[in-house]
């Protein structure tokens, strides 16, 4: 059963009678949370509270589907490793995931960095890409939640690309003559410093456009979906579920699914992109 019926079940079982908090609902269905809940029931799995020297380090939903994701692609590759090693030439799954390896190797890695520089990255590459799309995925099955729709977990993950593509510039150039490549060569040098500024203000805004562009792509498309299920309780009308509110909603189901690709290739794009510009600059 899709996730547009378990989220019109949420919302029935959440809706007080003659009292219906959009808003309230919205929040509950993306925010985090310390337990998992099961679908189409009110029975809740409490998730451990750790705290430790003052630090919380709780175990929350999200931490849950991100060693899930993690579980199902360390069964999927291991097992189309063994399958590859039994077949001379690999089919189904592990076709489908040769390809897509291939593919980030390819067409990305080595198209946006130094193809001398490429292999070295492509690993972190391929991690990210496939870590964001198990993710992604998980968040369209009922009683999941999506992880990379947390601001956290995409800040995490874009940091880890800022803080790659600085040390590749610095393995290749140094420290120094890493910040110099942050300036275009052959300058007046009565604007090398505006330029400087705004070229480090440049570097520091790549990762936090990499985090927001993941947050919120993941997050919308939820937003829209319980929204548009919300119609059938808030106008308190059959009518609308049938003719606006699960139709459009299972539009918008099918079209979350391509995000899921999109914004794991998107991602892994401009996160090589950037490595490029650090350990090969083009000026």
């Amino acid at each position: 059963m899709s996730e547009v019926a378990a989220t019109a079940a949420a919302a029935a079982e959440h809706a007080p009678a003659g009292d219906f908090n959009v808003g309230e609902h919205i929040m509950h269905h993306i925010l985090d949370a310390n337990y998992i809940e099961l679908p189409f029931s009110s029975y809740r799995i409490q998730l451990p509270h750790i705290v430790i020297a003052g630090y919380d380090f709780s175990i929350t939903r999200n931490v849950v589907m991100m060693w899930i994701a993690s579980a199902i692609l360390l069964a999927l590759f291991i097992s189309a490793a063994r399958r590859t090693r039994k077949a001379a030439v690999p089919s189904g799954m592990p076709n489908a995931l040769e390809a897509m390896v291939v593919y980030v190797r390819d067409e990305i890695a080595r198209k946006t960095i130094d193809p001398h520089y490429a292999d070295r990255y492509v690993g972190y590459l391929l991690t990210a890409f496939f870590f964001i799309l198990a993710c992604n995925l998980l968040g369209m099955i009922p009683g999941m939640s999506t992880p990379t729709s947390s601001i956290s977990v995409t800040a995490t993950l874009a940091g880890f690309t800022f803080v790659i593509s600085q040390a590749g510039g610095i393995r290749n150039y140094g420290v120094l003559g890493h910040f110099k490549n942050l300036v275009p060569h052959g300058l007046p040098w009565y604007i090398l410093p505006i330029i400087l500024v705004v070229e480090i203000i440049s570097t520091l805004a790549r990762p936090f456009a990499l985090a927001i562009r993941l947050f919120a792509n993941m997050t919308a498309g939820h937003v829209v979906i319980v929204s548009l299920i919300s119609l059938v309780f808030l106008l308190k009308s059959v009518w609308v579920g049938v003719g606006m509110s699960v139709p459009f909603s299972l539009f918008v189901y099918a079209l979350e699914i391509l995000v899921a690709f999109l914004q794991a290739f998107i991602f892994t794009m401009l996160s090589s992109l950037f490595i490029g510009l650090a350990v090969h600059p083009s000026h």
